[in-house]
């Protein structure tokens, strides 16, 4: 008698075990994208993606929230407190313009909700102290990008560059990483011009970025934005060559700029020049696979870096929160932390813009596998070799 009911107890805990498995809470997935406005071709192609994700995560059903900023960072917040406050959140994703994510910083430490952001710059994740503990990121870093672009120049005899970028963080960033490497490769940097995101014409600031006889300009911008520049340089006939950053990768961009866009240099990630890649890069099959599948549902030519960005967010959440379950329910402050906490611990995991390592010191996690050089041939993105 004693070895049955021995039997009744074990099966009865391990069916609460089983319950309790199986009980968890909905993950839910609070996502602000710039759907709207200026910043609208990269919030666009980021939700697509982001509408391909599974309807479960680590194999608990997860419920993804949509709001639109509207490229607004007043609106981000207002976003962003609405999902911690009222939604109750584990984790918010986005948002993907860099003012927004500097200022979501606030909400989200003081909430205990981490946060996956899908912006280029660097500074919403370092130094990794303080509220910027709370937040990640997914895009390669602009360090990492101006890295391979100086080296690309250096090694294509560009000895004086000059600047314009926009007058807000991104454009910040990108002048600020963009003199450091350039100085490494003694490339100088001989003028340096701003505008906004919505401007009408930048004839100005051509006119005195020509003046000073560059070899190459740099446009730092993201987003058909950065078409202005490019035209209005071509229309006042600079024959030198033209660099963009990874902000341009959309397909808007090229239908936009059409003739002027040809021979644009850019550094970018694996997603964007997948079909070109190298056989032997690490994030080939991925990158092709995702790029496929997104272009046989959104229309051929139409992948982008962000939707690249956006895709990798999913297996970066099944990463962690596979492990943060052992640890706490969903819907709970313990399983935020939890999250946080495991979002670091990504390894040689690879994701379609390249391949994942984190730490408490690395929120980014991505190396010089996830950059590459891209060039617009025939009104496509290419992979350019060193």
């Amino acid at each position: 008698m004693t070895s049955h009911n021995n039997k009744l107890r074990g099966l009865a805990a391990l069916g609460a075990l089983l319950f309790a498995t199986a009980a968890h809470a909905d993950i839910k997935v609070g996502i602000d994208l710039s759907s709207t406005g200026p910043a609208a071709v990269i919030g666009i192609t980021s939700k697509n993606a982001m509408l391909m994700w599974p309807a479960t995560i680590a194999g608990q059903k997860a419920d993804y929230i949509f709001l639109d900023d509207a490229s607004d960072p007043g609106a981000a917040v207002r976003n962003i407190r609405k999902l911690i406050n009222e939604d109750h959140v584990d984790v918010i994703v986005g948002p993907n313009i860099t003012p927004a994510a500097m200022a979501a910083l606030d909400p989200v430490a003081e909430s205990q909700t981490p946060m996956i952001t899908l912006i280029g710059s660097a500074s919403v994740v370092e130094p990794q102290e303080g509220k910027k503990v709370w937040a990640y990121k997914m895009a390669q870093t602009d360090s990492a990008m101006a890295d391979v672009m100086t080296r690309y120049m250096s090694n294509h005899n560009v000895k004086t560059v000059g600047f314009i970028g926009f007058a807000d963080g991104y454009g910040e960033s990108w002048l600020n990483e963009f003199s450091k490497f350039a100085a490494l490769r003694h490339i100088q940097l001989v003028a340096t011009e701003r505008y906004n995101r919505t401007d009408a014409s930048v004839t100005g600031q051509i006119l005195k970025l020509m003046a000073a006889k560059p070899d190459a300009i740099l446009i730092a911008g993201a987003g058909t934005p950065t078409v202005l520049p490019q035209r209005t340089l071509i229309e006042r006939g600079f024959k030198g060559p033209i660099y963009q950053t990874h902000g341009i990768a959309t397909p808007e961009f090229i239908k936009l700029g059409g003739k002027d866009v040809e021979g644009t240099l850019f550094p970018t990630q694996p997603v964007v020049v997948a079909r070109t890649l190298p056989a032997d890069h690490p994030a080939k099959k991925a990158a092709l696979a995702f790029a496929n599948e997104y272009e046989a549902k959104y229309g051929p030519g139409s992948v982008t870096q962000f939707a690249g960005d956006a895709a990798g967010v999913y297996p970066r959440l099944q990463d962690a929160v596979t492990r943060a379950l052992k640890a706490a329910q969903p819907g709970t402050e313990a399983f935020r932390v939890a999250l946080r906490n495991e979002l670091e611990h990504a390894h040689e995991l690879v994701v379609p813009n390249g391949v994942v390592n984190t730490s408490a010191k690395d929120h980014v996690g991505l190396d010089q596998r996830a950059s590459v050089m891209g060039i617009i041939r025939n009104g496509k993105f290419v992979y350019l070799s060193q």
